[in-house]
């Protein structure tokens, strides 16, 4: 099977991409031939790369940014297409009155709509039984870099230093100006931890405002992109791992954390709650108040973070994703 898989034009930090391609490697080794292609909303660059490949399908990462360029496309090759909904999809695009029309038109005309998330999965189907049928829950894997990252040393703090890591790009949703603000209330009791960010800038001016903000606040600082392969040598640095979204779909970074074993502490959102459960792997945290004792329980107490130290990488494989996705593909072309 020739298949086309299809982002938004990002950076190639971001879960989209790092997702794509984990599906690209996933169906290469199924025996597939599987092209990639990245699209910003207005392009003809997809229409090049559609007739130049010539695929049977076409997998789209994203409702609204690959479905609207893929609709164009769409007008003159009738190729089958799945669709992977992300949490901007479900929690804003589908509400909004620009975006909600096209993620609308690119359902419609879906061979198969697929989900990350359970709880999202069980939720759609509840609220939109006209999908039913065509809706897929694939349980996403994760495939762990080995590239070296002395998270430590390069922020030169010792060993011992309580280190809460957060791997986020800067842009509104995903609240890493608001996880420095939670942070004032710990700071006001105790100085010995550092926060550190690693992630893409991809909002000028929520950027601008993060850095200002990072200047009076000599225990935060941020790092940059770490590149997806040295990731999970910087998470195996750090002693909690850190997620303020507003809105996820299921964020690759807390999943790498889970299967490490490393400690989460994370917003309580269903894109979140997906992963981390409750005591076992990390806690959620609702508001200000609810976030300062979670930390606090966390800091005063080794032993809770020992209990949430536990790897689970059979919970994420790679090898179970792909094989949904081509059994997925296959239905979608009567194969």
């Amino acid at each position: 099977m020739r298949i086309l898989i299809v982002t938004p034009l990002q950076d190639r930090a971001t879960g989209n991409w790092v997702t794509a391609t984990r599906y690209q490697r996933g169906l290469e080794v199924l025996g597939h031939r599987v092209a990639l292609c990245s699209t910003p909303l207005q392009s003809t660059s997809l229409q090049q790369e559609t007739e130049g490949f010539r695929p049977d399908l076409a997998i789209l990462l994203h409702g609204y940014r690959t479905g609207g360029p893929w609709l164009q496309v769409a007008a003159e090759h009738p190729i089958p297409y799945v669709v992977v909904l992300t949490g901007t999809d479900i929690n804003h695009g589908i509400a909004d009155p620009e975006q909600g029309p096209v993620i609308e038109s690119v359902l419609a005309q879906a061979a198969a709509v697929i989900l990350q998330n359970p709880l999202t999965e069980q939720e759609l189907r509840r609220d939109r039984p006209d999908l039913a049928g065509r809706l897929y829950y694939v349980a996403p894997g994760i495939e762990l870099g080995a590239a070296p990252f002395a998270l430590r040393k390069k922020i030169e703090i010792p060993a011992d230093a309580l280190l809460f890591l957060c791997p986020t790009s800067l842009r509104p949703v995903k609240g890493g100006l608001e996880l420095l603000l939670l942070f004032d209330a710990v700071a006001k009791t105790r100085c010995d931890f550092r926060l550190v960010f690693c992630g893409p800038v991809l909002d000028a001016d929520y950027s601008e405002r993060f850095f200002a903000a990072l200047q009076s606040r000599s225990w935060a600082s941020w790092l940059g992109t770490i590149c997806s392969e040295a990731m999970p040598a910087a998470m195996r640095e750090a002693d909690v791992v850190l997620n303020n979204s507003v809105s996820e779909g299921l964020p690759n970074a807390l999943l790498e954390a889970a299967a490490l074993g490393r400690p989460i502490l994370a917003h309580d959102i269903p894109g979140n709650a997906a992963v981390v459960e409750a005591g076992v792997n990390g806690l959620l945290f609702s508001d200000q108040n609810d976030f300062t004792l979670k930390v606090k329980r966390l800091v005063d107490n080794p032993h809770l973070l020992k209990q949430l130290s536990r790897p689970t990488p059979e919970r994420y494989d790679p090898r179970k994703e792909a094989a949904e996705l081509e059994r997925i593909c296959c239905l979608c072309i009567g194969s």
